[in-house]
């Protein structure tokens, strides 16, 4: 029996996917574990593996096109097998079924699993089947539309819309992912023809949009700004980068004023447990490590990796980590696992001479901390006099069912004393 290869799902969030290259092609023999294609995720690109051995035929799944997660991209049939009732060789061409791609949803990974081992009996999409459980169908009773006489949902929907005691109607068209009351066709009549060009959106670039809208509009947030001084701070970092071993004859470190925010931050969030909290609707959940997410700006997007357990690495450790991790989501070769789940968040925009933001909380963090260019401020001193200091203004945004304002308040107080007693960073 042939093997079907589907579009795996391989982000939580991911509902559809993009295959931004196939290393094999129609007729090619492939083996199992051979990478056959790779795929554009909204975070990174993932190479997917052959599920079985034999020659790929039927590659419906082209290339740059949204794919809904559970959809078959391919098939491998076993040398000589039969395809569509004709025994194939390994180089002879075999015609191509193509059918309209249609919406099949979200396809979790039981419901993929159950869906190959039922292969033998009925083809059907996950959707399909839950479909036809939920409306009482019998799928061998149903007619498919896709390749090889795969039932798809439309073809559950048709039938379950025809019976008179079915009472369900087909799933209204979804609305697009954000920005539902700006239309392509409204905006556009505000502008003459010929003064713009259209840019379509990638999957990162509408996952952000997403994201950013649920959070703003169901995350009650509540900001506290603060300014630091970083003189001893800068001090510090000068000294650490002088004394750095040579590996090489290239020193084994180079730290960033963010690497010391980083870890300041983690130190604050183990320091205040309370703040280092996530908020679900059946419970808090505490955390016992500050596992903090850096925001990185990628081509067309922003990704968030997260130096695990930051609160007790050292600083050179955080330094080669980050420059590593911000190194691969460039090149969107993060793994699920470096960029997925965190305690709390740090967004620095201060190297490009931004003085101070205020950033959205990315669930399930509670909090991130805004962070601003550090630049010369008049200051007055402890005995009242006028003097001039190096002064960075952070904003920490915070999710406030989790964490209230003199929560805060104290989680970024203690932040502020790292920074500007930054000996106790290294303890």
């Amino acid at each position: 029996m042939a093997t079907e290869v589907i579009l795996p799902k391989v982000d939580m969030d991911m509902a559809t996917g993009k295959i931004s290259k196939w290393f094999f092609g129609e007729g090619d023999a492939v083996k199992e574990g051979d990478v056959l294609f790779e795929i554009e995720t909204d975070k990174a690109a993932m190479e997917i593996d052959a599920p079985a051995s034999g020659v790929l035929r039927n590659v419906t799944g082209k290339e740059g096109v949204d794919i809904p997660v559970g959809s078959a991209v391919a098939w491998i049939y076993a040398e000589g097998e039969a395809v569509d009732g004709t025994a194939v060789s390994p180089t002879a061409p075999a015609a191509v079924e193509r059918s309209p791609v249609v919406s099949e949803g979200k396809a979790p990974a039981a419901d993929v699993a159950v869906e190959r081992q039922a292969e033998s009996a009925v083809r059907a999409t996950p959707l399909a089947r839950r479909l036809a459980r939920e409306r009482g169908l019998d799928l061998a009773t149903l007619n498919g539309s896709g390749p090889h006489g795969r039932v798809v949902s439309a073809d559950v929907l048709a039938t379950s819309n025809s019976v008179a005691d079915a009472g369900v109607q087909a799933e209204p068209t979804p609305r697009s992912e954000a920005g539902d009351n700006i239309s392509g066709e409204n905006a556009l009549r505000h502008f003459p023809d010929g003064s713009y060009e259209l840019q379509a959106h990638t999957s990162m670039r509408r996952t952000i949009a997403r994201r950013l809208v649920e959070a703003k509009s169901t995350v009650p947030h509540f900001y506290l700004s603060a300014d630091c001084r970083l003189d001893a701070l800068l001090k510090l970092r000068a000294e650490l980068n002088a004394a750095a071993p040579l590996v090489e004859s290239v020193p084994a470190y180079k730290l960033s004023v963010n690497d010391l925010v980083i870890k300041a931050y983690a130190l604050a969030l183990a320091g205040v447990p309370d703040a280092n909290v996530s908020w679900t609707d059946e419970h808090l959940v505490r955390h016992s490590h500050s596992d903090v997410g850096v925001a990185v700006s990628v081509p067309g997007g922003l990704i968030t990796p997260i130096i695990r357990q930051a609160e007790q690495k050292s600083l050179s450790t955080i330094s080669n980590e980050m420059k590593d991790l911000a190194v691969r989501a460039r090149a969107g070769k993060l793994k699920p696992s470096e960029y997925q789940g965190g305690t709390g968040a740090v967004s620095n925009l201060g190297m490009y001479g931004v003085k101070e933001f205020a950033a959205i909380i990315n669930p399930p963090h509670s909090t991130i901390l805004a962070v601003g260019a550090g630049e010369k401020r008049p200051v007055v001193t402890e005995n009242g006099e006028l003097s001039v200091a190096t002064v960075m203004s952070v904003t920490l945004s915070t999710d406030h069912r989790a964490v209230d304002g003199a929560l805060g308040a104290e989680l970024l107080a203690k932040f502020r004393a790292l920074v500007e007693n930054p000996l106790s960073v290294l303890v």
